[in-house]
Parts: C-alpha cells; structure tokens; sequence
C-alpha cells in the first residue's frame, strides 16, 4: 500500500536498531548583548557578522538545518519573532548563509517560487526557491506516473504545480465538475437547471494526486471517489468496484496545523481521512496510496539531505556534511520524520540498507524505486537527523519548556504505526532562536 509503499518499503529499512531519541532540555538560553568586543566578538561571546565570513571559509561546516516553517518561523503570514534573530546568526555579515539551509514545508497549494518571496520578506534574507521543499516536490521523482492523465485536487496553481513536477496530462477538480456537472449535488444553487447533454470526448483518468487540502470538501470527495470507483470514467454506470483502485499520489498528512488561531486548523491530513473513511464505507475495502509524500515520509528528508548537500558543493564548502538538525513544531510530522530517517541513516551506516530491500516485497514500489535514485545520488556521509521541537506552533506548554514530550492521541497517518519514541523529539527548545544557538552550540560552532 502506498505508505504502506512510503512505510513498508520505509519500515523495512527504517526498523533498524538506532540510539533512542533523547528528551531534554530546558531552555537553551543565550546571553546576548550589544558593543564590541576585543576579538571581533560580541559581549555575550558570539562572533560578529564580519567575522562570521572567515569562520564560514577556514571552517566549512559540517552540519545544516531543515526548517520547518508553519509554527517554526511564520505563524499564517506573522513572522515568529526569533526567526529574525536566528537567521541573523546563520547569515554572514553580506547576508549570505553560512550553513546549508532548507525549508522543509507540508504546505502545497503554492509554487516554490511564491513560498521562496514569503520566507525572504519575513527572514530578512534572499531565499531562493532551490532552498524549499514543499510537501508534493519529490514527485518530480516519480517519473512513471509523468505521462499518465492525472486528476489534481487542492487549491492554488494546481496544474501549473503539477506541469512543473513534469506531469504532461492533469485534469483538474473544476474541469471534471463542468464535463459532468450531474456529479456535483451538495450545493442545490449549483446543481444544473435542465438536464445536460452527454459528455464526450474527456480523456480516461490514469491516476489522482491530491495537492492539499481543497476549498470545497464535498466537491473533490465526491469527484474523487467517482474516479476511484468508476476505473477514471465517472460518467459510467457502477459496474464492479474495481480493486485496486487507480493509483492515489498523496502530499501533506498533516492531520493539524497552526496559523494565527489559538488552536490548530484542519490540514490535508483531515481531508485524507474523511476519504479514507468514506471510501471504505462504500466498498468496505481499504483506500490505499501509491505514494505519501511530505513530512514524515522518508523520501522527503531524502530529498532534502540531497538539496543539503548539493547546496554545500555549490558553496564551495569541502567538509562533508555528518549533521542534519530538523526544527519543527509538530510532533506528529516534524519530530516523528526527523527521527524515523534518523533510524533510516543508522540503519544504513550499519550496511543493512540493501538487504533491507532486497527483502522487502514493497522494493518494486515507485516510493522504493525512489528512495534508490536518491540513495544513488546522495552521497552517504549523513551520520544523524536530529529533531529540535519548539514551543510556537502546535506544539505548546505552560509554564518551563519540558524536557520531554508526551502524546496521548496518535495524530499520525494511517498508513505510519505509533512508536512513542518516534514523537520524542531529541531536544526541545523554546524557539527557532534557541534551537540555532543550540546546535551551534553542539557543533562548536559561533
């Protein structure tokens, strides 16, 4: 099944005996301070943007950040406040970076180029659109699927999205409505006033990626689901219930999110579950997924320890990089991602990756033929992924930070088991500020 082709495949692999996640830390305090001091460092110790450069160039760095951005560094379209103060170390003093960065986001229903302007505006610092992962940018990956007619769901540029991650054919939620408009009856002002003539000449529907969360749930529940039943001919009589269904390409599992509400809002992950639900009380047969993409799925940190390195060569940087820190704000998605590919890179440095998938009867999967290219084009100099969790998003507490976290409720998908040591995050900080002092902190690093 998909993630069960993103987790059977994954688990296979990522099953391997790995150190604990570690639980900790009050707050990692800082002192800060302005003025000069003697050595061109600041009165709290740090070093100063000038001398930020030279450290860059005698001491490349063998470390870089992923950073979620949703409760990390915006919350909707307000900057977190750290988030300035923690770039502002991470940059030099031309405002270039000075560690491997990539913003690893579950948000879709953008392009990489939009998203790239936002967190420049609200960081105070060029980002470029190389530097974002949003949940559905490994399936440009998924080649196989590239010349089939795709049905996109979501909201947003969803065929340029999809034009973009190199699918050729892709028929949209809105053209589907307006080719059979007896499909759509929930809303009685749009329900056709006369009865319309015959569809003809729509294409076959070879498979359905869902982007995000759409505007009109019932619409792209009830479409989808006519697809899925109807072999991708939803204006057909229901015959036998075809199974297995049309191939399902899935970004984003987020069953919450934070934005500028005190609580958190629906994600994509919500809208998975109500057709998962229905899907499987109409033909009592499980809904399954080709692929799951976004975090926690092994295949996007892949990605992004690929985008990391490769930053890293552009720069010009020799030290390959051991350390990926993963800040996030969501337990469920964040810290469980960072730590399930931790246990995937212990696994591999251990030589137990191959035979993991040459056992596993998932490996012909497109999430394992996947995760192969990448594994080929990555080199393996990663040793560890570890998860910092901060308090501004949908992870919250009251009173002093924990040193642990507790979860009660698996918000987690389906398709991914529940192991309370995947949602333990290794460190857990106030905020994104904190989080950068702390790994600069571990890596001797200023």
């Amino acid at each position: 099944m998909a993630l069960r082709g993103s987790l059977r495949a994954g688990r296979a692999l990522l099953r391997a005996p790995g150190p604990p996640a570690r639980g900790l830390c009050g707050r990692v305090r800082a002192r800060r301070g302005a003025g000069r001091a003697r050595g061109g460092r600041g009165a709290g110790g740090e070093a100063l943007p000038a001398d930020r450069a030279l450290r860059s160039a005698l001491q490349p760095p063998a470390f870089g950040f992923l950073f979620d951005v949703d409760g990390v560094l915006v919350r909707g379209s307000q900057p977190v406040p750290a988030a300035r103060r923690a770039f502002q170390r991470l940059a030099d003093g031309g405002g270039r970076l000075r560690v491997p960065v990539v913003f690893l986001t579950n948000a879709g229903n953008c392009l990489r180029s939009a998203k790239a302007r936002e967190l420049s505006q609200a960081l105070g610092l060029q980002v470029s659109p190389e530097q974002v992962i949003l949940s559905h940018s490994p399936l440009q990956l998924f080649s196989q699927f590239h010349q089939r007619c795709m049905l996109v769901a979501g909201q947003g540029p969803v065929e340029e999205n999809a034009h973009n991650l190199g699918f050729k054919h892709v028929v949209t939620i809105e053209a589907l409505r307006k080719a059979y408009p007896l499909l759509d009856m929930v809303d009685l002002s749009r329900r056709p006033k006369e009865l319309p003539p015959p569809t003809t000449g729509f294409p076959t529907i070879e498979g359905v990626i869902l982007f995000g969360e759409p505007v009109r749930w019932e619409t792209s529940l009830q479409l989808i689901a006519d697809v899925l039943l109807s072999n991708g001919n939803p204006g057909a009589e229901l015959q036998d219930v075809p199974y297995p269904h049309l191939p399902i390409l899935a970004c984003n599992m987020d069953l919450l999110w934070m934005a500028e509400a005190k609580m958190p809002r629906f994600g994509h992950g919500t809208f998975l579950l109500c057709l998962e639900s229905i899907y499987k009380k109409v033909t009592g047969r499980e809904l399954k997924y080709e692929a799951l993409i976004g975090k926690p799925s092994p295949v996007t940190y892949r990605y992004a320890q690929y985008l990391i390195q490769q930053q890293a060569e552009q720069q010009g940087w020799k030290a390959p990089i051991r350390r990926l820190y993963a800040v996030g704000d969501n337990p469920m998605s964040d810290v469980y991602g960072a730590n399930l590919y931790n246990n995937y890179l212990k696994s591999a440095q251990q030589n137990q990756v191959q035979a993991g998938l040459k056992r596993s009867p998932q490996a012909a999967s497109p999430q394992a033929e996947v995760s192969l290219e990448l594994r080929n084009h990555c080199n393996n100099s990663v040793e560890s992924c570890e998860s910092i969790l901060v308090c501004t998003g949908v992870y919250r507490h009251n009173g002093d930070v924990p040193k642990k976290t507790v979860e009660t409720v698996f918000h987690g998908h389906r398709d991914f088991c529940f192991d309370p040591s995947l949602v333990e995050a290794s460190y857990i900080v106030q905020d994104v500020d904190d989080a950068v002092q702390l790994a600069f902190k571990k890596e001797n690093w200023s």
